[in-house]
């Protein structure tokens, strides 16, 4: 069972060649805040690196005139532009469409707030640039929205699936991966609550740097567990989980924080963006075990020389991206 999950770890390990700049794919924002009967506010929040933006624009519905020059400005990171709208007839029904969304990796949280209080959330993606304003959304579609957020940003992070991967490895037994698990679950909620909340304020790029080098460390580790060197990292797994699990709830965070969400919305924004971390997490893991189970039927018996392979490919490719990262900070 090792040899082949080590070699599942060689081949996740190729896939997240291109995950270097996993963390670095955000999401866009954009709000829409009900004025008056025919005016609205208008928040576009788009990633950006110094003066250069994504090339993202906001397409209003045809019957929305601006009421005043748009303003911009970049900061940390991001491209801010604030309008001032009106739309004959109002918003409901009409189309919004994020242009040039279908050419890019990122997606976008829209947030459309009426004059009643009621909100309607919708995440865009390449493959759905555009959505219909409601003119009554439910609870349940907001809801979804933020938890689909959480699934997919734990889904499409690389790094982060490399380092419970390497979790599993290290983990001799079912209860010992439960506890290794639920530390890290654990680990990263709380620092996923602190850091939405504005107690923690951490850099994106450092933090990317660090993440992957914990998964450094964790193949240093395996390499130890092979060698049958004792470490408290290798008798007490769980430990260390809870302690980086601290760290990737940071990484988490980056994706909720920079969206500047309302601080009213933000509790139940982050229960379910966290609800969704954890569901991707389960199916993950879920996945990883029923694939070990069919490799066993098979019964293929891998060279002995292949098994260590994995394990270097795991930090090589982790020291790869800590050192991209860290001269993409210079």
């Amino acid at each position: 069972m090792r040899r082949t999950l080590l070699l599942l770890v060689a081949l996740l390990s190729a896939v997240g060649v291109d995950g270097l700049y996993a963390h670095e794919v955000r999401p866009a924002y954009l709000e829409v805040h009900q004025t008056g009967p025919e005016t609205y506010d208008v928040l576009w929040k788009v990633p950006a690196r110094g003066d250069l933006r994504l090339g993202l624009y906001v397409r209003l519905p045809e019957n929305c005139q601006h009421l005043a020059p748009p303003t911009g400005s970049n900061i940390a990171d991001a491209f801010t532009e604030r309008l001032s709208v009106s739309c004959q007839g109002g918003l409901s029904g009409g189309k919004i469409l994020i242009d040039g969304l279908s050419a890019t990796l990122t997606d976008v949280l829209a947030r459309v707030q009426r004059s009643d209080a009621t909100t309607q959330v919708v995440r865009l993606a390449p493959s759905t640039p555009s959505f219909v304003v409601e003119a009554a959304p439910s609870w349940t579609q907001v809801a979804w929205t933020y938890l689909r957020l959480g699934i997919e940003h734990i889904l499409l992070g690389i790094d982060h699936l490399l380092f419970v991967l390497g979790l599993l490895l290290l983990s001799k037994g079912l209860g010992v991966l439960l506890k290794t698990i639920t530390s890290f679950t654990v680990g990263h909620s709380i620092s996923l609550a602190l850091a939405t909340v504005g107690w923690f304020n951490v850099p994106g790029k450092p933090l990317g740097a660090i993440i992957a080098l914990s998964i450094v460390f964790l193949a240093a580790e395996l390499v130890r567990a092979r060698r049958h060197q004792p470490s408290v990292t290798i008798r007490k797994p769980w430990i260390v989980s809870f302690g980086f699990g601290l760290l990737h709830g940071l990484g988490f965070a980056g994706a909720l924080v920079q969206l500047g969400l309302p601080r009213s919305e933000i509790p139940a924004a982050l229960l379910l963006f966290n609800l969704g971390v954890e569901i991707g997490q389960i199916l993950f893991i879920v996945i990883v075990l029923a694939l070990l189970g069919a490799l066993r039927r098979l019964e293929i018996r891998w060279p002995v020389w292949a098994e260590p392979v994995p394990i270097y490919a795991m930090g090589s490719i982790a020291a790869f991206w800590f050192v991209g990262r860290f001269v993409a900070m210079l």
